[in-house]
């Protein structure tokens, strides 16, 4: 009898101390993410057996460092970092393609656009003019062909 009672005293005892002793899951996959999310906002965090795992897609490889550091909030055992580093946007510069304008304006000419100019000083090609309902898709279509297929900024409107 005194086996048992000493066996469940025991029992109880470890099972209050567990509990007592540390977050849970979610409570640390809180507090990881907020800290996280500080250094990238659009991390996501997970938490399994105080292990945090990052996900999701940060701006900069530094935000990405510094959101795993951050994720290692009190009672995280460690941090597993699978962010990913959003590629930088590229870089486009502007260019002025004069020689295209003579292409563009034959090409509205011959379809029968005579009230639409192209501007080639912006950067896309710029059409302005009018034509007549139901024109404008066409008019548009017939200058980025004559663009050799690059966008063309429309300015043209319907009568």
């Amino acid at each position: 009898m005194k086996f048992k009672f000493i066996t469940i005293l025991c029992l109880a005892f470890a099972l209050f101390l567990s509990s007592c002793g540390g977050k849970s899951d979610a409570d640390l996959q809180k507090a990881a993410e907020t800290a996280a999310k500080a250094k990238a906002p659009t991390a996501i965090v997970a938490v399994k057996d105080g292990v945090a795992t990052l996900t999701g897609e940060a701006a900069t490889e530094q935000a990405k460092t510094d959101a795993g550091t951050a994720a290692k909030v009190e009672g995280v055992k460690s941090v597993t970092n699978n962010m990913t580093v959003k590629p930088p946007a590229p870089v486009i510069t502007a260019t002025t393609d004069n020689s295209m304008k003579p292409a563009i304006e034959a090409a509205l000419k011959a379809k029968g656009f005579t009230a639409v100019t192209v501007d080639t000083t912006t950067t896309p090609a710029t059409i302005r003019g009018t034509v007549a309902k139901g024109k404008l898709a066409e008019v548009v279509q017939t200058a980025t062909l004559a663009n050799g297929g690059k966008p063309v900024k429309n300015e043209v409107t319907e009568k």
